[in-house]
């Protein structure tokens, strides 16, 4: 195949949703009740793989999972932008482990590649159709 190489944010993006689907893997993994249930773990695994197809599109350059990533971003910004507000307040509430963890993982990454997601040099690179 002769494709040109990935540009370096298109290869950032992927890197960052394989690695968010590792960590969330790890991470749910890592607070489930032992001895391990099946179908507790089938969806860990499920969702890993979800992060994975995601990061295998960008790499591919769908514009689909272009879409897909700017949502995830802008979703996971204002959901924490929330849950912050929530927390200065002090509301009485208890978050996972897993879930502070994957924050501090999550907000500064989104906050890099939501810009450049939308730029215009992200649609010229994302133009392949789905099917």
């Amino acid at each position: 195949m002769n494709e040109t190489p990935l540009p370096p944010g298109v290869r950032w993006a992927a890197l960052f949703f394989a690695a968010n689907g590792l960590a969330h893997l790890g991470l749910t993994l890592a607070e489930l009740p032992r001895p391990l249930a099946f179908w507790p773990v089938w969806q860990a695994i499920g969702n890993g793989l979800l992060y994975a197809l995601l990061a295998l599109g960008l790499t591919r350059r769908f514009a689909l999972c272009r879409s897909v990533a700017m949502v995830y971003c802008l979703a996971t910004l204002v959901t924490y932008a929330v849950v912050l507000a929530m927390a200065f307040g002090q509301a009485p509430l208890a978050f996972p482990r897993s879930i502070v963890v994957s924050s501090l993982f999550e907000v500064p990454s989104c906050a890099l590649l939501l810009p450049y997601l939308r730029s215009p040099e992200a649609a010229l690179v994302f133009r392949r159709p789905l099917l």
